[in-house]
């Protein structure tokens, strides 16, 4: 009952606070115009579970309320982990893959219910486009939303988006230190303080520095990080909140083993491929500021603009199946301006309340891609590679003095967005509530590309504008059951990844759209989260390639449908769990692909990515009073990693462990991870797939002052 009680007390006190802080919840059933102030900062039960979500942007919202998939990260799994980077922190989210990154792309390449979300990556919000490796340290949770959502956040979205919440100052003091060793030469430092400057204003500053090896031969990394934040007029009708993000990172990029006959290289798990001089360089930059204002206790105004860059340096060399090397070296700057601005207002009509917001979203992507070539030191070799190594006994150093580096084309892009949105939820009873809304935007974009001599080479511009829609019925009989049916559509312009050509210049978008029928369920008196949905997400207008003429037009059609299952809490007070399952049919209806310059059929074939069966499962167990035990296991079946269904890997069973000692002052935490050193491919696309980590160990200590 305890439990119970805690949520009960927190979502009290949340609705108290709407009217001071502007708390946009989707259909709340008070009135809660009428209630006094009450600053509510931490979680009251901690713990696992969360029952809010603030992705999109309608405010914090009850995640019952939400007629999508929704799985929530919060530090407490992050840290019960020790998952420091994004990829750590997705690996016990059932429906997620990673990609190699085909066509140049690096970085984090995430798929969601098999489709891309490389654009899909959000910070507080705003798209995260750069090609980077993302820390957890600034981090207080990571947000999947899965299913169309463009209505929320325009352009992509097709299998969800996946959103970064960052640490904000709050009133209460924070002092903590946190500091890792672990194999491989694993060594981090970070600290998290959060001090109040005032009875309504307070500074947080996250610090990171992080060296690691790897259990893969040559592979290592340096990085570091800060983010300072800081916040006025928490308790006032106005409140302003200035942060940035800097991070550095430097490391020999890991571009695994090539396909043969469909299959990775069967080689030793550690060897390296690439050059001991290969690099892979990341400078982060991200600058924001927000300002929320009560105009009154029903209506909240709030303005927020993000500036973020992303410039990266990669130079990592790929390996054929003949052990033929090309090394590829690009330097990218992805940057982004934005402004949004949100107005958000609590009304009745009659007997139906309103939850109304609207708003619009103005700002400018860009991108710089300059490319460089390598000269071959062998005339026996292909132009821009080395000589064949041996595959399964290579020979590491550095790549030879007599290769000459040229500079190559220079691409560059910019896109303008402008958008506008009008979403409601309508409270129609005690028990039914109602969600819609929908978006317009317009996207254009121009690209011009210069090659090595100072010609311009192709100066392409597109312009799309579209309308996105999203509508829900929730059914919540008793406040421990909610049950819904959505739709929702997205699309996916050309330029989608702020990239253009003279082949898809002249190309629509192309549109998705998905139905999804779920349920949610507070089970053991609030302690424990279920929910369930089934769904279907269509792509209706797939790109595909003349071979001939090289046209793209939009004749395909693609599929996934499927079911999933999620369990986040308490079993008990001492017992915790998180995990879930998916089931995924992935299908291409209808999809001609080029292949040795013919065109090719893909008709029945597996859509890449959609493993058929993906389950995790993370759980601790508190026991005589400190102590902590417990771990996970993430499973996946096979996968195809191309629309041709000619390259596979292996499904995989993954353990990990943890053990902690859990002190008012300090935590001592050991976890094991891949503990039974499972040979498995987590990341892989068409053309590479990149070895697991094997068994690893990692201790820390925190400390808190």
């Amino acid at each position: 009952m305890q439990l119970r009680k805690n949520r009960l007390a927190t979502s009290l006190a949340l609705m108290a606070a709407l009217p001071a802080t502007g708390v946009a919840q989707e259909g709340g059933s008070d009135d809660v115009g009428r209630l006094p102030a009450v600053e509510v900062t931490g979680e009251a039960e901690g713990g696992y579970r969360s029952d809010t979500t603030s992705i999109g942007r309608m405010g914090v919202t009850e995640l019952r309320d939400v007629p999508q998939t929704v799985t929530v990260i919060n530090r407490e799994v992050l840290d019960a982990q020790n998952a420091n980077s994004l990829r750590d922190a997705l690996r016990y989210v059932p429906g997620i893959t990673m990609s190699a990154g085909e066509g140049g792309n690096i970085g984090d390449n995430i798929n969601l219910r098999g489709y891309s979300a490389r654009t899909d990556l959000f910070l507080d919000g705003f798209r995260d486009r750069g090609q980077y490796a993302r820390d957890t340290f600034a981090l207080d949770a990571v947000e999947v939303l899965k299913g169309p959502s463009s209505m929320l956040f325009g352009r992509g979205s097709t299998g969800g988006v996946i959103n970064q919440v960052s640490k904000v100052p709050g009133l209460d003091e924070l002092r903590q230190i946190d500091l890792t060793v672990g194999t491989e030469d694993y060594y981090r430092l970070s600290a998290d303080v959060n001090q109040p400057i005032s009875d309504s204003a307070a500074f947080r500053v996250a610090l990171m520095g992080q060296r690691n090896g790897s259990t893969r031969d040559v592979v290592k990394a340096e990085q570091w990080g800060i983010a300072p934040s800081i916040s006025f007029g928490l308790k006032g009708p106005t409140k302003v909140t200035l942060s940035a993000l800097v991070q550095r990172r430097e490391e020999i990029p890991d571009y695994g083993f090539p396909f043969v006959d469909g299959r990775p290289l069967d080689a030793d798990r550690d060897n390296f491929y690439g050059f001991t001089d290969d690099r892979y360089d990341q400078d982060v930059n991200v600058l924001s500021a927000r300002i929320e204002h009560e105009l009154s206790s029903s209506l909240r105004l709030r303005n927020q603009t993000q500036y973020n860059d992303v410039s990266v340096h990669a130079m990592p060399t790929t390996v054929t199946n003949a052990g033929l090397r090309n090394r590829r070296d690009r330097e990218i700057d992805d940057s982004s301006l934005f402004n949004q601005t949100d107005l958000i207002a609590k009304f009745a009509t009659g007997s139906v309340k309103h939850t109304l917001t609207a708003g619009f979203e103005i700002g400018r992507d860009e991108y710089e891609n300059q490319g460089y070539d390598w000269g071959s030191s062998s005339a026996s070799a292909e132009p821009g590679n080395e000589p064949p190594i041996d595959l399964y006994n290579p020979v590491y150093g550095p790549m030879p003095s007599d290769v000459a580096r040229t500079r190559s084309s220079h691409t560059e892009t910019k896109a303008d967005t402008l958008a506008a949105y009008i979403g409601d939820t309508l409270e129609l009873s005690e028990h039914w509530k109602l969600v819609a809304g929908l978006r317009w935007d317009r996207f254009e974009a121009e690209q011009k590309t210069v090659n090595a001599a100072g010609e311009v080479t192709t100066d392409t511009h597109r312009t799309d504008v579209m309308t996105s829609y999203r509508a829900g019925v929730i059914f919540q009989p008793t406040i421990t059951q909610s049950y819904y049916l959505s739709y929702g559509t997205s699309f996916n312009p050309s330029a989608e990844t702020v990239t253009l050509s003279e082949t898809n210049q002249s190309v629509e978008p192309e549109k998705n759209r998905s139905y999804e029928i779920g349920a949610k369920w507070d089970l053991l008196d609030g302690g424990l989260a279920l929910n369930a949905a089934v769904f279907r997400v269509e792509k209706t207008n797939a790109r595909s390639t003349d071979p001939q003429t090289g046209t793209v037009s939009l004749d395909g059609e693609t599929r996934v449908q499927g079911f999933e299952l999620g369990i986040t809490g308490n079993i008990t007070a001492a017992w915790q769990v998180f995990g879930g399952y998916t089931y995924l049919d992935g299908e291409i209806l209808d999809l001609t692909e080029t292949s040795n310059n013919q065109p090719v059929a893909r008709d029945g074939n597996t859509l890449p990515n959609t493993p058929e069966h993906t389950a995790t499962l993370w759980t601790t167990y508190r026991f005589l009073d400190a102590w902590e035990a417990g771990g996970g296991v993430v499973y996946s079946s096979d996968r195809y990693v191309n629309n041709a269904n000619s390259a596979k890997v292996d499904g995989y069973t993954r353990v990990d462990a943890t053990l902690a000692y859990r002190q008012p002052a300090y935590d001592l935490r050991l976890n094991l991870l891949n503990v039974t050193d499972e040979e498995y491919f987590e990341v892989a696309s068409g053309g590479r797939a990149t070895p697991a980590q094997r068994r690893t160990a990692m201790l820390t200590l925190r400390y808190r002052m």
